[in-house]
């Protein structure tokens, strides 16, 4: 068995040459991260979309494309397998959709997905994902599920004991939100990703940052010294093969 993994992200797709998405580099280093024998089987759960068909379709053609054996993990309107954790355990990797992560969260608990993905974590399937798909594995970061308005959100799965900041370059209330809820300790230190960028977590740390667009950032966020303000360290991500 595999040390436990994570991948998570600010990005993973991007627009296709025959079709409309690609899987881009940090979907494919996650896929590389499982280190699979043969096709590499990849689950793809989009609750935090709300479970579309369209995407699906369209995140269909991108995984043959990259040689994937690619299936979905439904919700609504009920689960589309028998048996969910069996489902799990038997990929490479679980990659998991952008969204809402307070509705992605309260979901899973309603159908055991919070301790499901421990299981599967723990048996050594690679979990991934972008945005939701990266907050939820930690204990909390900031979030536009409440809103336009970016508020945190506290009750992630907490797999890994860290805040989690996404999309920290593009959209401008994320870095200061995340400055104050870390300053106040109203949230933990913390681990940011620019859009394109990813952090590698074996077990709960984090051992690299890696990018599939140059010239991007990780970033490490913790209370200063006198209780108030923060410390902001620049960590380079190593750059992906395949990054623009």
């Amino acid at each position: 068995m595999s040390e436990p993994t994570i991948l998570a992200t600010s990005g993973g797709l991007a627009p296709g040459v025959r079709t409309r998405l690609a899987v881009a580099p940090l979907f494919r280093h996650a896929v590389d991260l499982a280190g699979a024998d043969g096709t590499p089987r990849v689950c793809h759960v989009g609750t935090a979309g709300g479970d579309q068909a369209w995407f699906r379709g369209e995140l269909d053609e991108a995984g043959r494309a990259a040689g994937l054996d690619l299936s979905h993990l439904n919700l609504f309107t009920m689960p589309n397998v028998d048996d969910v954790m069996e489902h799990l355990l038997a990929q490479d990797v679980v990659w998991v959709g952008g969204g809402s992560v307070a509705n992605l969260l309260a979901v899973w608990r309603v159908h055991g997905l919070d301790s499901i993905m421990h299981t599967v974590w723990e048996a050594g399937v690679v979990l991934s994902g972008v945005s939701a798909g990266s907050i939820c594995w930690h204990l909390g970061g900031t979030t536009d599920s409440f809103g336009p308005e970016l508020r945190a959100v506290h009750d992630g799965l907490g797999l890994l004991p860290y805040a989690n900041g996404v999309h920290y370059d593009s959209e401008p209330g994320r870095r200061p939100l995340m400055h104050s809820l870390v300053g106040s300790g109203e949230l933990p230190t913390a681990y940011c990703t620019d859009d394109g960028v990813g952090l590698v977590y074996r077990g709960t740390t984090m051992v690299e940052a890696v990018t599939e667009q140059r010239g991007k950032g990780a970033y490490l966020l913790t209370r200063g010294p006198d209780g108030e303000s923060v410390v902001e360290e620049r960590i380079e991500p190593r750059v992906l093969p395949g990054a623009r």
